[in-house]
């Protein structure tokens, strides 16, 4: 089961699943998330996804490996 759920507020209508990544601190240049993908399992919305441009939005949920998770919101829309 995945640890707690982490928000991660973004500005813009999109982030990627690369930009995700190093904004997380899992990697720490854009060069290594092609590797990262290929080694680990990545949900996105409870679907199987490697796709380091994959456009992430407000909403989305991201599990890796089981063991961490993300949700996107929109930091416009934060109190």
């Amino acid at each position: 089961m995945a640890s707690k759920l982490e928000k991660i507020a973004i500005e813009s209508d999109y982030i990627t699943l690369g930009q995700l990544l190093k904004k997380t601190g899992l990697i720490y240049n854009g060069g290594a998330a092609k590797f990262f993908l290929n080694e680990n399992q990545i949900l996105v919305n409870d679907v199987s996804d490697s796709r380091r441009g994959r456009k992430l939005r407000p909403g989305d949920k991201i599990v890796i490996n089981n063991e961490r998770s993300f949700l996107i919101t929109d930091a416009n829309q934060e109190s």
